[in-house]
């Protein structure tokens, strides 16, 4: 697989890292509009949520939206050494697979991340942009699924 161009994804990240909350909303808020059944996922103290907007505004999804963008944060960090991500991400992707995440779900969360980063970027977020996103999103992706392997 062709490594990732570090620049353009550094670039386009110091963007978005300036707000990681206010984009990670927009990241799940696209997540759950088209794939509703993610939904029920997320339970806190045995609560389900009624609705997305629901889920978006409790503390504890928040909670969970900063964590997701620390991994994104640590995967641009690495970008060119994702290798040193390996076991962090196989072991995150085991608990994923605990709580009932498939991983074909993987591709609507990099189509959200996509969609997150165009409407963050505007025209800045450029066919190279995009290709270089879905390189990294894809190793990470890669290195998540081996939390499902093997068992």
């Amino acid at each position: 697989m062709e490594r990732p161009e570090p620049e353009l994804i550094r670039q386009s990240w110091r963007t978005v890292s300036r707000n990681p909350l206010e984009h990670g909303t927009v990241l799940f808020a696209r997540l759950f509009a088209l794939e509703p059944s993610l939904l029920p996922l997320f339970q806190y103290s045995g609560r389900q949520f009624s609705s997305p907007e629901d889920c978006l505004s409790s503390p504890e999804f928040l909670d969970h939206i900063r964590k997701v963008m620390l991994v994104i944060d640590a995967a641009v960090t690495n970008v060119e050494d994702l290798s040193s991500l390996e076991e962090y991400l196989a072991s995150l992707g085991k608990k994923h697979r605990a709580v009932g995440v498939r991983l074909s779900s993987f591709s609507t969360v990099g189509e959200s991340l996509l969609y997150m980063l165009e409407r963050c970027l505007g025209p800045a977020f450029t066919p190279a942009t995009r290709a270089a996103w879905s390189q990294l999103y894809g190793a990470v992706v890669q290195a998540m699924s081996r939390g499902w392997d093997g068992e």
